[in-house]
């Protein structure tokens, strides 16, 4: 058991008696979230149910934590787990009491939700494909878990102004978006030997933020040198008055790019010359997992041809003749129906692993070809096959305390309306649609994304959400969306269908469309933005 378990378990009880007076509203809304968010917990609309944040750590979902999620879902009579934008995961509509016995049955399982909300450093993202995917530089996978442990170790001592992020992709594709987080690391490989690329003070929402590029690649030993300075920097410079302005991201942005990145040097230096064990933490680790027999980087061989193209949630590895096989619900909603079969499927599958990912799908990775087939054939009818089914939502209203509308919601009806008017979605993205400029579904870096807000027309309110095109990751490209104005939310579905219309017509998917005839794209925006 991890030293730091008994820390976390001894907060428990008075964690539950705080619980029990917010339902009998002997305390606000806002006390119980200073409390409840860095325990993992917030309370949904209405103040008598609450939602329970899990740090599946980086992603990487073991089979036992998905059997205690298969345990969890039938005791508490659990309709569905949610499926997070940051690789965690999240359950819904819980009695307090239920919330602190899953903490405490989590942390006797070595899951933990301490530090998944509230001013901490929150789960660390990973590229799910890291390990199996043809072309990555090299397995980021234990730095980003050896990252997120030594982080957990003290996860009870931080206090920062706000919330930080920190992100591992294996390659430029950058599918843990580190180049949109208050920390990136991004492997390359430099003269036949890996690196990482740093990045900092990045982030989405109210005032997004591309990352800045620390100028010099790092060996990997170093990482938790980085890890330490980041939260020294932004302890030491960061805003604790005004929690709209306490990212990391405002402090480079108050200091200039210059002024930041030497600031960041003088708490790097100083890590380094205090802390001079944390490289041979990492190195140790390392080499004791490969002594062990765990073996992160599965092989450079080449993958097997073989029909591949049919199935689009099909992805051959780098591994010969191995597969790994994409489960999207719609909007992260992955039912207990097919949580409970998967956990079956996996009983005959010892190789496989699970990783989350950062647009609310699960990969199985490491199946047989014949085995891969069998999943896809399994959970057809339960998971998206098209871009447009494989589109993105936070919970939204009217779960989420803070949302303003309905996500979820909105996600469905695009869907509903375009299959009613027998409208081929073939060429259209996914969509990423947030609840509120909060970002979770990282509306402002997609090609279309909506986000909810409220706006008054002919003096009544009205739910709206504002339209974000044109934004990408990966490629050495990342860019931030354009802002094209609100839409009501009752059109935009009628939007979502003819701009279908348009793409099949020209027969181009929206990125090549709207290179190459964005004066179309903006005439049919025009009749619905207001």
């Amino acid at each position: 058991m991890k030293e730091y378990n008994a820390i976390l378990l001894a907060e428990i009880p008075a964690f539950r008696e705080i619980g029990h007076q917010f339902v009998k509203k002997e305390i606000s809304v806002a006390e119980f979230k200073g409390k409840s968010g860095g325990m993992g917990v917030y309370a949904q609309k209405g103040g008598e149910k609450f939602m329970l944040r899990l740090r599946t750590p980086s992603g990487v979902l073991s089979d036992a934590h998905l059997k205690l999620l298969g345990t969890f879902a039938e005791e508490y009579q659990l309709k569905f787990i949610h499926l997070t934008t940051r690789q965690a995961i999240q359950l819904h509509d819980l009695e307090i009491d239920s919330v602190c016995d899953i903490m405490e049955k989590a942390i006797h399982a070595g899951l933990y939700t301490r530090g998944a909300g509230g001013n901490f450093p929150r789960n660390i993202t990973l590229s799910p494909l890291s390990g199996v995917e043809e072309g990555e530089a090299f397995d980021v996978t234990p730095y980003a878990l050896l990252a997120g442990e030594y982080i957990m170790e003290s996860i009870t001592k931080y206090h920062l102004p706000r919330k930080l992020k920190i992100a591992f992709s294996n390659n430029e594709k950058d599918t843990a978006c580190a180049t949109v987080n208050d920390l990136g690391f991004m492997a390359v490989k430099h003269d036949g030997k890996p690196y990482f690329k740093v990045f900092l003070a990045g982030g989405l929402g109210n005032n997004p933020a591309l990352s800045l590029t620390y100028d010099k690649l790092i060996s990997p030993e170093e990482v938790l040198y980085h890890v330490e300075a980041v939260t020294r920097i932004f302890m030491a410079e960061g805003d604790y008055e005004n929690k709209g302005k306490a990212r990391l991201r405002y402090v480079a942005g108050r200091m200039g790019v210059k002024e930041f990145l030497d600031c960041y040097e003088k708490h790097l230096a100083k890590v380094q010359e205090t802390l001079p064990e944390l490289k041979q933490l990492i190195t140790e680790k390392i080499q004791k997992q490969s002594a062990a027999g765990i073996n992160w980087d599965g092989g450079t061989t080449v993958c097997q041809d073989g029909a591949v193209s049919t199935y689009k949630n099909l992805i051959p590895q780098k591994q010969s003749g191995l597969y790994t096989v994409e489960l999207h619900p719609l909007g992260g909603i992955l039912s207990s129906n097919t949580l409970f079969q998967l956990i079956d499927f996996l009983e005959g599958c010892k190789k496989a692993d699970m990783r989350l990912t950062m647009s609310e799908s699960i990969y199985i990775r490491n199946l047989e070809y014949a085995k891969a087939l069998e999943l896809l054939a399994l959970t057809k009818d339960a998971c998206g096959q098209s871009d447009i089914e494989k589109s993105i939502s936070c919970i939204g209203v009217p779960t989420c305390q803070i949302g303003i509308e309905q996500s979820q919601e909105l996600l469905k009806e695009i869907l509903n309306f375009i299959k009613e008017q027998k409208t081929s979605g073939e060429y259209l993205p996914s969509i990423y649609i947030s609840g509120c400029n909060n970002s979770c579904a990282r509306h402002q870096v997609t090609e279309i994304g909506f986000t909810g807000s409220k706006k008054r027309i002919d003096n009544k309110p009205v739910d709206v959400f504002e339209l974000y095109v044109g934004g990408h990751v990966g490629d050495c490209k990342t860019k931030l969306g354009t802002s094209m104005g609100f839409m009501k939310k009752d059109e935009i579905p009628v939007f979502m269908k003819e701009l279908a219309d348009l793409l099949n017509t020209s027969r181009q998917d929206f990125s090549s469309f709207y290179k190459d005839k964005k004066d179309e794209f903006d005439k049919l925006t025009g009749k619905y933005v207001i």
